[in-house]
């Protein structure tokens, strides 16, 4: 009988230990750190050239020959491509012969105007002796009248002849497209033998970037962070085609004009980026972010210990221990984050639980969150000494009397962050 106790036995004590071991408290922390914290603002946007010029056509024809292509470096006044001029010359001539024609009309009128000058000059030495009437002399003035007002009218015709003959020299001339700008050639929109109608619009035939070594970015920045910008602050951006780099800017402009999309508001945040290796290409996606604020050489933490919630036996001992002394409680005075105590009038007073002696039940500090960048928070201790680097704030805790479930973490939900 004895002998088969003793397995029993041992079954018992070992189911103890592996509850005594299970109920035992299980706390996570994270150590107090110094050094700097920087606030930042991320935003979405793509890569432009700071002057980016459209070159188009001002005439309808066929596309002769091009003389630029991607990438091409051209400089102001160069040729970059040519329509064929037939067309244009046929009208040229045409307009020529027209100033021609307008030029024997105004001639014939002239001529013309000098009969009836002398016809009614005649006419008047008649008048005393009587070969002629009055009648006949007022016949004759209103014909020079009429001839003066034809002169007048081909003088018209001629200035609008030759008027059409300088618009056609110059269509003529806007065959042959040059380049307004020195610049990179990045997009061509045609081919050689390819028509092109100007009828309505100049058809684009090439983009030209005018200087790929000073660029821009061009991002959305969102109606709750658009606030905390301002030009001249400094940006830092990275491009999937170096992942492992980091460029550097300057915020020029934020514009005051809003973009809505699907009932989202955003605004356009300008970035000037020097691009002396030429390694940013035009187009592409940037991801930037505004650095807002820092704070250089402080007290931080991760900001799993500002969201903790510590046990009800934690919260319990923390408030005897303040009554004992007769001072405030820290749950009353300080609060924070739904860690037990109320609400604090100051948004920014949060309260850590600091891991003291093994065994010691964690003390409660409150400190003041200054300077966060989403994972990491400055903290100041409202008491001078309070805290210092190396020092361990919880970040969990499970197997605590009066935690959630009795034995399971409490966490808040993130109040700050």
């Amino acid at each position: 009988m004895r002998h088969l106790l003793l397995p029993l036995l041992c079954v018992l004590t070992l189911a103890a230990c592996g509850e005594s071991e299970s109920d035992a408290p299980t706390v996570t922390t994270v150590a107090v750190e110094r050094g700097d914290v920087a606030a930042a603002v991320t935003a979405g946007g793509t890569l432009q050239a700071l002057v980016t010029v459209q070159v188009g056509s001002q005439v309808s024809g066929r596309i002769a020959s091009l003389e630029a292509d991607y990438n091409s470096i051209v400089k102001k006044g160069d040729v970059v491509a040519r329509i064929d001029p037939l067309q244009q010359q046929a009208a040229v001539r045409r307009t020529e012969a027209n100033v021609a024609a307008a030029k024997g009309n105004l001639a014939k009128s002239q001529a013309a105007q000098v009969d009836a000058e002398r016809q009614l000059r005649r006419a008047r030495e008649l008048l005393p002796q009587g070969y002629v009437s009055q009648a006949e002399i007022d016949t004759l003035a209103t014909a020079l009248e009429q001839a003066q007002a034809e002169v007048a009218a081909q003088r018209g015709a001629l200035a609008q002849a030759q008027a059409a003959y300088s618009e056609a020299l110059v269509n003529l001339d806007y065959t042959v497209i040059r380049s307004p700008t020195d610049g990179m050639v990045v997009t061509r929109s045609v081919d050689v033998g390819q028509t092109v109608a100007a009828s309505l619009q100049a058809p684009v035939l090439f983009t030209i970037a005018q200087d790929l070594k000073k660029m821009q970015v061009h991002t959305s920045v969102a109606e709750s962070d658009v606030g905390q910008l301002k030009e001249g602050m400094a940006a830092e951006f990275s491009v999937d085609a170096y992942p492992t780099r980091k460029f550097q800017g300057q915020v020029s402009q934020v514009r005051v004009s809003p973009t809505t999309m699907q009932n989202v508001v955003t605004y356009d945040a300008v970035v000037d980026v020097e691009n002396p290796a030429l390694e940013l290409k035009p187009g592409m996606t940037a991801n930037v972010s505004f650095r807002t604020a820092e704070a250089k050489d402080v007290l931080k933490v991760a900001n799993a210990a500002l969201r903790f919630k510590p046990p009800q036996a934690w919260q319990d001992a923390a408030r005897a221990a303040s009554e004992t002394v007769g001072a405030a409680a820290p749950a009353a005075s300080n609060g924070g984050n739904g860690n037990g105590g109320e609400r604090p009038r100051d948004p920014a007073i949060k309260r850590v639980w600091k891991q003291g002696a093994k065994g010691a039940t964690p003390e409660p500090v409150p400190v003041r969150v200054g300077v966060s960048d989403g994972a990491v928070s400055e903290i100041t201790p409202l008491h001078e000494g309070a805290l210092a680097a190396g020092d361990l704030l919880v970040t969990g805790a499970s197997g605590v009397d009066g935690a959630a479930g009795g034995k399971s973490s409490s966490m808040a939900p993130p109040g700050l962050f």
